[in-house]
């Protein structure tokens, strides 16, 4: 039998305990960049909570870099080629990375902010940890920015039949709403968030969907004008998503960012609230009784056939059915089986 150096051989150990240190030491120090949408930058209200964000985050073993951007395709875009580590953006764009979360967004699925609380909380839960991620991507938290409003140009389009014919701004990159638009008879204008807001104030379309948040910012009282109005029927609930790749990121670091962004949850539905509260009563308008079990039933249809289409994940709309008969076991649809 040939005779083990021993000397070599610890040498040999030494030196590959050493250069797995360096590896581990290097990935344990290396800094994640987490790219930012926010309309107004480092100004935004966004990226001022993601630096809370990052020194939280601090806690559980990242060393997070905050890069900002104010086009939001191109923070998806950096982060599919790999030149983010982690990004913020909403969950509409953030679709893409994950259905499941992406159809929290969905047409009509969330009627109140009770019940956007309920599935908030429920998606930090443990048990629902293997639907956060998908492939190579992970949704690390889930914020409310609020229910999307229809503004109209004009008080008058003040029901279906005369919203017939109307220039309506979709984003281009989301089928759902060209396709719902299509479906009431309007007319679809390709858009996206930078300059959705620019062709409503400029009358280029007539009508824009966008929470209360956005109105400000985005200066939409200018198309709203003096006959305009925010009709007040919530046809969406806007999220804004935090994904990571978790290759990048210290183990556990997924649910621990998903139970810490849950605890921010009523912060931000105050300052939604407050926000929409602030809002003066002579731009609001109701939409009439009798009209919204039609309405309900039309987003109803269109959440289905968008689920056939592969736009909308099956799994989420079942989720949010159950919590919306949670809080009106008395709705029709609770006792139907198509979503």
């Amino acid at each position: 039998m040939k005779k083990i150096n021993v000397s070599r051989m610890s040498r040999l150990v030494a030196t590959a305990m050493l250069t797995t240190g360096v590896m581990f030491s290097t990935a344990a120090e290396a800094k994640q960049k987490m790219c930012v949408f926010d309309l107004l930058g480092t100004q935004g209200d966004v990226y001022a909570l993601m630096k809370d964000y990052a020194l939280m985050a601090n806690k559980w073993g990242a060393d997070i870099e905050l890069k900002p951007y104010t086009d939001e395709r191109i923070v998806a875009e950096d982060f599919k080629a790999g030149q983010c580590d982690g990004i913020s953006l909403t969950g509409l764009r953030g679709r893409q990375f994950n259905t499941f979360t992406g159809s929290i967004d969905s047409i009509g699925a969330i009627t109140s902010y009770a019940e956007m609380r309920d599935v908030l909380t429920l998606l930090s839960n443990p048990k629902i940890a293997a639907n956060m991620t998908s492939g190579n991507f992970e949704v690390v938290g889930i914020m409310p920015l609020g229910a999307g409003y229809l503004l109209v140009n004009d008080r008058a389009i003040n029901n279906l039949s005369k919203i017939s014919g109307k220039k309506i701004a979709v984003l281009d990159y989301d089928k759902s709403q060209a396709k719902m638009v299509q479906k009431i008879g309007a007319q679809p204008v390709a858009s996206d968030i930078t300059n959705f807001a620019g062709k409503f104030n400029n009358g280029q379309v007539d009508v824009v969907a966008a929470p209360a948040i956005a109105i400000k910012p985005l200066e939409l009282y200018k198309g709203l004008g003096t006959k305009g109005a925010i009709v007040r029927f919530p046809i969406v609930q806007i999220t804004g998503n935090v994904i990571i790749d978790p290759k990048k990121f210290p183990a556990g670091f997924g649910q621990k960012s998903r139970e810490y962004v849950a605890t921010q949850i009523d912060k931000a539905f105050k300052t939604i609230e407050k926000t929409e509260k602030d809002i003066a009563a002579k731009y609001w308008m109701d939409v009439a009784e009798a009209d919204k079990p039609g309405y309900i039933k039309l987003m109803r249809e269109s959440r289905i056939s968008l689920a056939a289409d592969g736009i909308y994940d099956k799994k989420m709309l079942g989720l949010l059915k159950k919590v919306r008969c949670k809080h009106n076991p008395a709705s029709f649809e609770c006792a139907l089986k198509d979503e």
